[in-house]
């Protein structure tokens, strides 16, 4: 197949590299989102997926908007028997999806119905989920509510992170990717409609999201903490500094104390009063200081029992 590759972020990676280097495709174009300035420099710097597709020796397309009557323009004269969309950043239109002759087809972090929208692998780790995986789509004009093609399951394990799920993740989608391609050219698909009623959203991440509320029980701010790991990242505040807190087991406790305070601290971590049972936390970062585990982190910071975290 002629593919069009719709893509920005290093999930997508995987999937525009297994395509470049199947035999039974070629990707005529890719398109992302624009370069954005980094750093203080501000200097320009390339999406993942363009930096590969640039390596490739791939044209690519950075429109501000693939709604523009200019980039809908080019798109027209891009051989294209098929559009491969993963985690692009903007709404297609009708026009777009109707265009090529197998439509636009989406390769989705969850089993839709279920998280719908721009987080679904943190999400499932913060919402306590055993199970998610891989959907492909057929893509329609709504916000992740066309028709599932085919789907593989992954197991969220007791210590995953929203960075090692997101790892495993990707490489399922190129694999059910290529699989989707090859039974669309065989026409042995068979698309399931989704069930809108057991569908939930997976609102996009924002760095404010990261603050942590002490008030909530241990095991949801245990869930809270992995979801988020490594962006934006869990933190609060310590002598009005920024404390990321990378690891931490909830425990169950029934001391009476303030939700955020320090109940107990031994050589190799501090336990937190949550508003059910208590967080014991092993792994940290103070601002300006790197990540490191709780028993190096007590050798320059006097943490005692009874300061609060807030």
């Amino acid at each position: 197949m002629r593919v069009i590759f719709m893509g920005t972020p290093d999930f997508a990676v995987p999937v525009l590299r297994g395509l470049i280097e199947s035999k039974e495709h070629e990707v005529t174009a890719v398109v992302t989102q624009p370069d954005k300035a980094r750093g203080r420099s501000g200097r320009l710097v390339f999406t993942p997926v363009k930096q590969v597709a640039v390596d490739a020796g791939i044209p690519v397309y950075t429109p501000v908007s693939v709604k523009e009557s200019p980039f809908l323009d080019t798109l027209r004269e891009i051989p294209c028997d098929v559009i491969v969309v993963v985690a692009f950043g903007q709404i297609l239109t009708k026009e777009i999806l109707d265009y090529p002759k197998y439509g636009c087809i989406n390769v989705h972090a969850s089993l839709l119905p279920r998280w719908r929208g721009a987080a679904p692998m943190q999400w499932a780790i913060m919402s306590g989920d055993d199970v998610t995986g891989i959907t492909t789509m057929q893509m329609d004009v709504g916000l992740d509510t066309g028709d599932m093609l085919l789907t593989r399951e992954v197991a969220i394990s007791p210590d995953e992170t929203g960075d090692s799920l997101h790892d495993k993740m990707s490489a399922l989608g190129s694999d059910l990717l290529l699989e989707t391609l090859e039974q669309a050219q065989a026409g042995t698909l068979e698309p399931r409609k989704q069930n809108d009623e057991e569908s939930t959203y997976a609102p996009m991440l924002k760095k404010t999201m990261g603050e942590i509320d002490f008030s909530w029980d241990a095991e949801k701010l245990e869930r809270h903490i992995r979801g988020l790991n490594s962006w934006p990242s869990a933190f609060t505040h310590y002598k009005g500094k920024l404390l990321k807190i990378w690891k931490a087991q909830p425990v169950e406790d029934d001391t009476k104390a303030q939700p955020g305070e320090i109940i107990e601290v031994d050589r190799e971590s501090f336990t937190v009063k949550t508003g059910t049972g208590c967080l014991v936390v092993s792994e940290v970062q103070l601002e300006g200081k790197k990540r490191m585990r709780v028993c190096d982190f007590l050798r320059g910071a006097p943490l005692q029992k009874g300061d609060v975290l807030c």
